[in-house]
Protein backbone atom coordinates (compact mmCIF):
# COMPACT_ATOMS: atom_id res chain seq x y z
CA UNK A 1 0.00 0.00 0.00
CA UNK A 2 2.88 2.29 0.60
CA UNK A 3 5.10 1.62 -2.76
CA UNK A 4 5.06 4.54 -5.17
CA UNK A 5 3.58 4.52 -8.25
CA UNK A 6 4.28 6.57 -11.28
CA UNK A 7 1.47 7.63 -13.64
CA UNK A 8 0.39 10.21 -15.94
CA UNK A 9 -2.79 12.91 -14.56
CA UNK A 10 -5.47 12.88 -17.13
CA UNK A 11 -8.10 15.37 -15.28
CA UNK A 12 -8.46 18.16 -13.00
CA UNK A 13 -12.15 18.57 -10.70
CA UNK A 14 -10.99 21.40 -8.21
CA UNK A 15 -8.60 19.58 -6.02
CA UNK A 16 -9.04 16.10 -7.38
CA UNK A 17 -7.28 14.30 -9.89
CA UNK A 18 -7.47 11.47 -11.86
CA UNK A 19 -3.96 9.58 -12.32
CA UNK A 20 -3.50 7.16 -15.22
CA UNK A 21 -1.05 4.33 -14.46
CA UNK A 22 1.21 2.37 -16.99
CA UNK A 23 -1.17 -0.58 -16.75
CA UNK A 24 -4.51 1.83 -17.97
CA UNK A 25 -5.86 1.82 -14.31
CA UNK A 26 -7.06 5.27 -13.16
CA UNK A 27 -6.80 6.48 -9.98
CA UNK A 28 -8.62 9.40 -7.91
CA UNK A 29 -6.17 11.17 -6.24
CA UNK A 30 -5.39 14.74 -4.16
CA UNK A 31 -2.18 16.16 -3.67
CA UNK A 32 -0.18 15.96 -0.58
CA UNK A 33 -1.21 19.06 1.62
CA UNK A 34 -3.13 22.06 0.97
CA UNK A 35 -1.39 23.68 -2.18
CA UNK A 36 -1.89 21.82 -5.58
CA UNK A 37 0.40 22.39 -7.82
CA UNK A 38 -0.47 19.60 -10.65
CA UNK A 39 -1.42 20.28 -14.39
CA UNK A 40 -3.25 17.96 -16.64
CA UNK A 41 -0.23 16.13 -18.13
CA UNK A 42 2.26 16.01 -15.32
CA UNK A 43 4.06 12.75 -14.46
CA UNK A 44 3.43 12.13 -10.71
CA UNK A 45 4.49 9.50 -8.19
CA UNK A 46 1.28 8.86 -5.73
CA UNK A 47 0.92 6.33 -3.02
CA UNK A 48 -2.28 4.31 -2.93
CA UNK A 49 -4.25 4.75 0.18
CA UNK A 50 -7.06 2.62 -1.12
CA UNK A 51 -8.18 0.17 -4.13
CA UNK A 52 -8.97 3.00 -6.16
CA UNK A 53 -7.11 5.67 -4.79
CA UNK A 54 -4.07 7.58 -3.93
CA UNK A 55 -2.21 10.93 -2.91
CA UNK A 56 0.01 12.66 -5.28
CA UNK A 57 4.01 12.72 -3.58
CA UNK A 58 5.65 14.58 -5.97
CA UNK A 59 5.90 15.73 -9.29
CA UNK A 60 8.40 14.78 -11.92
CA UNK A 61 10.33 17.37 -13.58
CA UNK A 62 8.54 19.41 -16.64
CA UNK A 63 9.44 19.76 -20.20
CA UNK A 64 7.11 22.34 -20.64
CA UNK A 65 4.22 24.43 -18.34
CA UNK A 66 1.66 26.70 -20.21
CA UNK A 67 -0.27 28.65 -17.34
CA UNK A 68 -1.39 32.16 -17.28
CA UNK A 69 -1.64 34.52 -14.25
CA UNK A 70 -2.48 37.88 -13.14
CA UNK A 71 -1.15 39.24 -9.67
CA UNK A 72 -0.54 37.04 -6.91
CA UNK A 73 -2.70 34.04 -8.86
CA UNK A 74 -1.49 31.27 -11.32
CA UNK A 75 -3.86 29.14 -13.20
CA UNK A 76 -2.13 26.17 -14.35
CA UNK A 77 -3.06 24.52 -17.69
CA UNK A 78 -1.33 22.05 -19.23
CA UNK A 79 2.36 20.50 -18.43
CA UNK A 80 4.37 18.74 -21.10
CA UNK A 81 2.61 19.68 -24.16
CA UNK A 82 4.85 19.63 -27.27
CA UNK A 83 1.96 22.20 -29.22
CA UNK A 84 -0.88 24.63 -28.79
CA UNK A 85 -3.41 24.56 -30.71
CA UNK A 86 -5.45 28.15 -30.44
CA UNK A 87 -9.13 27.89 -31.70
CA UNK A 88 -11.12 30.74 -33.18
CA UNK A 89 -14.06 30.85 -35.50
CA UNK A 90 -15.57 32.78 -37.92
CA UNK A 91 -18.37 33.28 -35.57
CA UNK A 92 -18.73 34.66 -33.05
CA UNK A 93 -16.02 37.26 -33.09
CA UNK A 94 -12.48 36.33 -31.49
CA UNK A 95 -9.60 38.48 -29.47
CA UNK A 96 -6.99 39.47 -31.42
CA UNK A 97 -5.81 39.96 -27.73
CA UNK A 98 -6.30 36.71 -26.59
CA UNK A 99 -4.71 35.17 -29.42
CA UNK A 100 -1.29 37.47 -29.29
CA UNK A 101 -1.20 36.51 -25.50
CA UNK A 102 -1.52 32.48 -26.10
CA UNK A 103 1.16 33.32 -28.59
CA UNK A 104 3.67 34.79 -25.97
CA UNK A 105 3.42 32.35 -23.59
CA UNK A 106 3.65 29.71 -26.06
CA UNK A 107 6.99 31.30 -27.16
CA UNK A 108 7.92 31.76 -23.09
CA UNK A 109 8.29 27.58 -22.99
CA UNK A 110 9.14 27.13 -26.72
CA UNK A 111 6.26 25.54 -27.66
CA UNK A 112 4.91 25.25 -31.29
CA UNK A 113 1.93 26.67 -31.89
CA UNK A 114 -1.10 26.28 -35.03
CA UNK A 115 -3.99 28.73 -35.19
CA UNK A 116 -7.05 26.87 -36.25
CA UNK A 117 -9.58 28.86 -38.07
CA UNK A 118 -12.99 26.88 -36.87
CA UNK A 119 -16.31 27.24 -38.44
CA UNK A 120 -15.11 27.75 -41.98
CA UNK A 121 -18.34 27.07 -43.41
CA UNK A 122 -19.67 30.77 -42.68
CA UNK A 123 -18.64 33.69 -43.95
CA UNK A 124 -15.29 33.64 -42.72
CA UNK A 125 -13.74 37.15 -44.85
CA UNK A 126 -13.49 38.97 -41.60
CA UNK A 127 -11.79 36.31 -39.62
CA UNK A 128 -9.17 35.74 -42.21
CA UNK A 129 -8.32 39.20 -42.60
CA UNK A 130 -7.99 39.08 -38.62
CA UNK A 131 -5.59 36.12 -38.79
CA UNK A 132 -3.56 37.58 -41.89
CA UNK A 133 -0.75 39.33 -39.94
CA UNK A 134 0.14 35.75 -38.39
CA UNK A 135 0.38 34.23 -41.39
CA UNK A 136 2.50 37.12 -42.31
CA UNK A 137 4.80 36.02 -39.57
CA UNK A 138 4.67 32.58 -40.23
CA UNK A 139 2.50 31.13 -37.90
CA UNK A 140 0.84 28.00 -39.51
CA UNK A 141 -3.30 28.79 -39.64
CA UNK A 142 -5.52 26.00 -40.71
CA UNK A 143 -9.15 26.17 -41.64
CA UNK A 144 -12.19 23.68 -41.39
CA UNK A 145 -15.21 22.95 -40.26
CA UNK A 146 -15.47 21.07 -37.15
CA UNK A 147 -19.04 19.78 -37.98
CA UNK A 148 -17.76 18.57 -41.37
CA UNK A 149 -14.18 17.44 -41.27
CA UNK A 150 -11.80 17.69 -39.11
CA UNK A 151 -9.31 15.31 -40.97
CA UNK A 152 -6.51 17.85 -42.25
CA UNK A 153 -5.78 18.74 -38.61
CA UNK A 154 -5.35 14.97 -37.76
CA UNK A 155 -1.49 14.78 -39.38
CA UNK A 156 -0.68 17.66 -37.48
CA UNK A 157 -1.25 15.93 -33.92
CA UNK A 158 0.61 13.22 -34.66
CA UNK A 159 3.52 12.38 -31.92
CA UNK A 160 2.51 15.18 -30.11
CA UNK A 161 1.00 15.98 -27.00
CA UNK A 162 -1.58 19.20 -28.26
CA UNK A 163 -3.36 21.58 -25.97
CA UNK A 164 -6.26 23.21 -27.30
CA UNK A 165 -7.29 26.96 -25.67
CA UNK A 166 -9.51 29.31 -27.04
CA UNK A 167 -12.38 31.52 -26.11
CA UNK A 168 -16.08 30.07 -25.01
CA UNK A 169 -17.81 29.71 -28.03
CA UNK A 170 -15.39 28.92 -30.56
CA UNK A 171 -16.37 25.74 -31.04
CA UNK A 172 -13.42 23.73 -29.19
CA UNK A 173 -16.23 20.72 -27.78
CA UNK A 174 -17.24 19.85 -31.23
CA UNK A 175 -13.91 19.53 -32.41
CA UNK A 176 -12.83 17.43 -29.75
CA UNK A 177 -15.55 15.12 -30.28
CA UNK A 178 -15.10 15.23 -33.77
CA UNK A 179 -11.39 14.27 -33.26
CA UNK A 180 -12.23 11.63 -30.59
CA UNK A 181 -15.76 10.16 -30.86
CA UNK A 182 -15.16 8.61 -27.61
CA UNK A 183 -14.51 11.72 -26.12
CA UNK A 184 -18.20 12.48 -24.30
CA UNK A 185 -17.82 8.89 -22.99
CA UNK A 186 -14.22 9.40 -21.27
CA UNK A 187 -16.13 12.59 -20.34
CA UNK A 188 -18.99 10.82 -18.19
CA UNK A 189 -16.57 8.17 -17.06
CA UNK A 190 -14.56 11.23 -15.59
CA UNK A 191 -17.57 12.76 -14.41
CA UNK A 192 -18.67 9.63 -12.70
CA UNK A 193 -15.16 8.19 -10.94
CA UNK A 194 -14.96 11.99 -9.52
CA UNK A 195 -18.40 12.39 -8.44
CA UNK A 196 -19.27 15.49 -11.05
CA UNK A 197 -21.92 16.77 -8.49
CA UNK A 198 -19.27 17.80 -6.16
CA UNK A 199 -16.38 18.67 -8.44
CA UNK A 200 -17.62 21.00 -10.77
CA UNK A 201 -14.41 23.02 -11.52
CA UNK A 202 -12.33 21.40 -14.66
CA UNK A 203 -9.24 22.63 -15.41
CA UNK A 204 -8.40 20.09 -18.09
CA UNK A 205 -8.63 16.74 -19.60
CA UNK A 206 -6.15 14.67 -21.49
CA UNK A 207 -7.44 12.27 -24.09
CA UNK A 208 -5.39 9.53 -25.98
CA UNK A 209 -5.89 9.78 -29.61
CA UNK A 210 -3.33 6.96 -30.51
CA UNK A 211 -0.35 5.59 -28.65
CA UNK A 212 2.00 8.60 -29.34
CA UNK A 213 -0.60 11.36 -29.50
CA UNK A 214 -2.46 13.00 -26.55
CA UNK A 215 -4.96 15.61 -27.21
CA UNK A 216 -5.52 17.97 -23.79
CA UNK A 217 -9.03 20.27 -23.68
CA UNK A 218 -9.18 23.13 -21.24
CA UNK A 219 -12.42 25.50 -20.24
CA UNK A 220 -12.82 28.50 -22.58
CA UNK A 221 -11.38 31.19 -21.35
CA UNK A 222 -11.95 34.95 -22.53
CA UNK A 223 -8.48 36.53 -20.54
CA UNK A 224 -4.70 35.10 -20.64
CA UNK A 225 -2.77 36.70 -17.97
CA UNK A 226 0.84 37.06 -18.77
CA UNK A 227 1.81 38.55 -15.63
CA UNK A 228 4.90 35.75 -14.65
CA UNK A 229 6.25 37.26 -17.75
CA UNK A 230 8.88 40.23 -18.28
CA UNK A 231 8.83 42.97 -20.60
CA UNK A 232 11.32 41.31 -22.36
CA UNK A 233 10.03 37.86 -22.34
CA UNK A 234 6.87 39.78 -23.83
CA UNK A 235 8.99 41.30 -26.52
CA UNK A 236 10.76 38.03 -27.44
CA UNK A 237 6.70 36.57 -27.92
CA UNK A 238 6.19 39.12 -30.60
CA UNK A 239 8.45 36.94 -32.63
CA UNK A 240 8.64 39.58 -35.85
CA UNK A 241 10.07 41.89 -32.99
CA UNK A 242 13.77 40.05 -33.02
CA UNK A 243 15.25 41.50 -35.76
CA UNK A 244 14.69 45.12 -34.26
CA UNK A 245 15.77 44.42 -30.94
CA UNK A 246 18.84 46.25 -29.80
CA UNK A 247 18.47 49.02 -32.47
CA UNK A 248 16.38 51.69 -30.89
CA UNK A 249 18.02 54.61 -29.35
CA UNK A 250 17.10 53.71 -25.55
CA UNK A 251 18.49 50.41 -24.01
CA UNK A 252 15.30 50.53 -22.12
CA UNK A 253 12.93 51.44 -24.53
CA UNK A 254 8.96 50.53 -24.10
CA UNK A 255 8.34 51.49 -27.58
CA UNK A 256 5.50 53.58 -27.07
CA UNK A 257 6.68 57.44 -27.47
CA UNK A 258 10.47 57.21 -26.99
CA UNK A 259 12.80 58.81 -30.08
CA UNK A 260 14.42 56.82 -32.37
CA UNK A 261 12.56 53.53 -31.30
CA UNK A 262 13.35 50.91 -34.33
CA UNK A 263 10.36 48.83 -33.94
CA UNK A 264 7.93 51.53 -34.19
CA UNK A 265 9.91 52.48 -37.11
CA UNK A 266 9.49 49.08 -38.58
CA UNK A 267 5.62 49.54 -37.84
CA UNK A 268 5.99 52.77 -39.76
CA UNK A 269 7.51 51.17 -42.74
CA UNK A 270 5.19 48.26 -42.97
CA UNK A 271 7.55 45.94 -41.50
CA UNK A 272 5.51 45.13 -38.39
CA UNK A 273 2.12 45.26 -38.90
CA UNK A 274 0.55 48.21 -36.80
CA UNK A 275 -2.22 46.44 -35.10
CA UNK A 276 0.33 43.84 -33.59
CA UNK A 277 2.42 46.79 -32.58
CA UNK A 278 -0.73 48.13 -30.64
CA UNK A 279 -1.08 45.00 -28.98
CA UNK A 280 2.25 44.47 -28.06
CA UNK A 281 1.93 48.18 -26.15
CA UNK A 282 -1.30 46.70 -24.99
CA UNK A 283 -0.33 44.04 -23.04
CA UNK A 284 2.80 45.40 -22.05
CA UNK A 285 1.43 48.01 -20.44
CA UNK A 286 -1.33 46.59 -18.51
CA UNK A 287 0.85 44.68 -16.26
CA UNK A 288 0.38 41.39 -18.20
Amino acid sequence: MNTTLQGKLIAAFGRHYLVEMADGEILECVPRGKKSEVACGDIVEIKRNSADQGVIERIQPRRTLLYRSVAHREKLIAANVSQIIIVVAAEPAFSDELVARCLVAAQSQQIETLIVLNKCDLAADTARAQLQPYRNIGYRVLELSAKQDVSALLPLLQGRTSVLVGQSGMGKSTLINALIPAAQAATREISTALDSGKHTTTHARLYHLNDTSDLIDCPGVQAFGLHHLSFGGIEQGFIEFSRYLGQCRFHDCHHTHEPDCAIRKAAESGAIDQRRLALFQQISQAGS
